[in-house]
């Protein structure tokens, strides 16, 4: 039987709490440094908390540590460590040789964050051998990569992004942000040069293309293949954002949580849910109604077109219809989309811009906006990137979860007990014989668990069971257990460590030594140990090789791709991208592994 893990992300401890309770199995949260968001860290008391609130339903508590760190920085990260250690967390991601080896010290197990670039077979073995739990793999990966590598690496826990935005660089080898601004992505502070616009030109400096956003994706979305990811051997199913608000963690967790539930049920004997509790919710999950910049399944089924969203970087959200006719100040709208007062409504202008409106009023299918957008034109596609019905719903209490449990009472030699799951609490009283039968008013007084994570779908009371036992009596019990379940639970925790022992040696990967992100003694000494030749991170050396590499391949996007059919180009290579301020970055097309580097002319 093999377990199932949705993860989901947690800006705060509200969002993690909101999370454990619409059906993540584990939720992943940033502390107060040192993690790839550097813009939403947490205290240790927050983390704490929010281990304590998952941990009642078996549910993980992973802490992102992964980010590069300087010497100086050594001694807060160790200390950081120690308080996770102490606070209880389940694992923490890990992109620094010398911060996973400072983790293992203190008995923390170890995830292999997708910061260290982890494509293939060779690289998930060698860091299962060097103690990591799990290995979280590119985005870029397909569902046969992902199996291949499962085949060779059957014992190493696989982990893979499910939902939300896309990095265009292999995720720990972009360094653009870095050198445009200063702004390190392996410091987690991204300033999110692929968001921005380009002019395409060729080698003579001529545009090709002018103005777009050439490296922005759109967001992945692999809720229709999870079944295509179990059995490739994937068992954690993480979902992004980090950065989003709570309503996008409420829906988006409730939607895939549904979904795994749903595969489990068509394989009751392979697969089972990570975590424990059943959830009930108050709205009906749509991942068209959440933050999204139109979806991809990316590379789940090889190299596709459409991946990217040249037009916009912003969430166009779902289509509702086509512009019909326009009026005065109103206009309708063509299709079988509702309206709410107070909607956030877009399309794509004749400047090929995103141009957004707020509807002020609405009466069936003629909108009313708060002020009629210059470039609204009839046949155009109308988006709803922010919907009022939707919000509403989710900004007050949307889901339970609760955790169903049989009880047993049984009468003892002193008293009598009640068993829940693997616990018992027992109590000292009389036995007094009942004067009229006793089962509904101990069914009634056990079954009171409001307030807690447990629902009681079963009470045991054997046939003969004939005793007077006073309501107060009953409550006591109840409690007793209960609170006994929940001190189990955190007792049964152990930390968890990879099976494999055997040395495996990392033939060198990288041609450019700034590649495997050394920025400090202790993972210099790691990989000279190794026998891996490495350099200084490029943060603290900028040196010459692409600040980019990227599945995402502009020639092919555009139909240029002549090994996958497409047209010969006629424009004279190499390609650059040139940024509004002038800077320019020479595109370099790597047929031979199938990927675009990106470098910064100097």
């Amino acid at each position: 039987m093999r377990k199932l893990e949705l993860l989901s992300p947690a800006k705060n401890l509200e969002c993690g709490i909101a999370a454990i309770d619409h059906g993540a199995d584990a939720v992943y949260i940033g502390a107060q440094r040192f993690g790839a968001r550097a813009a939403v860290g947490n205290s240790i008391e927050d983390i704490r908390t929010l281990c304590q609130y998952a941990h009642r339903f078996d549910a993980k508590v992973y802490v992102t540590v992964n980010t590069i760190v300087y010497d100086e920085e050594l001694a807060d990260t160790r200390s950081l460590l120690e308080q996770l250690a102490e606070a209880k967390v389940d694992a923490i991601l890990v992109q620094d040789m010398g911060v996973m080896q400072m983790a293992q010290e203190l008995g923390l197990t170890v995830h292999a964050s997708t910061q260290t670039d982890n494509r293939k077979a060779d690289k998930v073995r060698w860091l299962s051998s060097l103690g990591c739990a799990r290995v979280v793999l590119a985005r870029e990966l397909s569902a046969d990569e992902i199996a291949a590598i499962h085949a060779e690496v059957p014992d190493t826990e696989l982990e893979v992004f499910v939902h939300g935005a896309l990095c265009v660089s292999y995720s720990g080898l972009c360094y653009a942000s870095q050198y445009c601004f200063g702004r390190s992505a392996n410091r987690g502070a991204c300033a999110q040069f692929c968001r921005m616009k380009f002019d395409l030109l060729d080698a003579d400096g001529q545009e090709i293309d002018r103005q777009r956003y050439f490296l922005s994706l759109k967001d992945m979305n692999q809720s229709q293949h999870l079944g295509e990811l179990i059995e490739a051997g994937a068992v954690s199913f993480k979902i992004e954002g980090r950065l989003k608000d709570i309503n996008y963690v409420k829906n988006v967790t409730a939607a895939y949580s549904e979904l795994l539930n749903a595969y489990i049920k068509h394989h009751p004997e392979a697969y089972e849910r990570a975590s424990k509790g059943r959830c009930t919710y108050t709205f009906k999950p749509d991942l068209r109604k959440t933050f999204n910049r139109g979806y991809t399944n990316y590379f789940l089924h090889g190299r596709q077109p459409d991946i990217a969203s040249f037009d916009t970087p912003k969430a166009m959200g779902e289509f509702v219809g086509t512009v019909k006719e326009l009026r005065g100040n109103s206009f309708n709208v063509a299709g079988v989309a509702s309206f709410s007062n107070g909607d956030g409504l877009c399309f794509v202008n004749s400047n090929r811009e995103l141009e957004g409106f707020r509807v002020n009023r609405v009466e069936g299918n003629r909108l009313f906006p708060l002020k009629m957008p210059a470039g609204l034109r009839p046949g155009l596609r109308l988006y709803r990137n922010n919907d009022q019905e939707m919000e509403r719903l989710l900004s007050k209490p949307s889901a339970e979860r609760k955790i169903p449990v049989k009880m047993s009472i049984r009468a003892t030699e002193k008293g009598f007990s009640l068993q829940m799951g693997e616990v018992v609490a027992t109590i000292e009283a009389e036995h007094q014989e009942a004067q009229k039968d006793p089962r509904e008013n101990i069914i009634r007084q056990l079954t009171k668990l409001g307030g807690t994570s447990y629902t009681c779908t079963e009470v045991d009371i054997p046939a003969d069971f004939n005793y007077f036992i006073p309501s107060s009596l009953l409550s006591e019990l109840r409690r007793q257990v209960v609170s006994l379940a929940e001190n189990n639970v955190f007792l049964g925790r152990k930390q968890r460590f990879p099976a494999e022992k055997t040395k495996v040696s990392l033939e060198d990967t990288y041609r450019n030594g700034y590649l495997y992100n050394v920025s400090n003694r202790l993972a210099r000494l790691f990989y000279e140990q190794k026998g891996i030749a490495v350099s200084d991170a490029y943060e603290l050396r900028p040196q010459k090789g692409p600040v980019m590499q990227c599945r995402h391949c502009l020639r092919y996007a555009l139909g240029f791709c002549v090994k996958n059919g497409g047209h010969k180009p006629e424009w004279k290579e190499p390609l650059s991208l040139r940024l509004g301020d002038g800077r320019t970055f020479r595109l370099e097309f790597d047929c031979q592994h199938c990927q675009m580097n990106i470098y910064a002319n100097e």
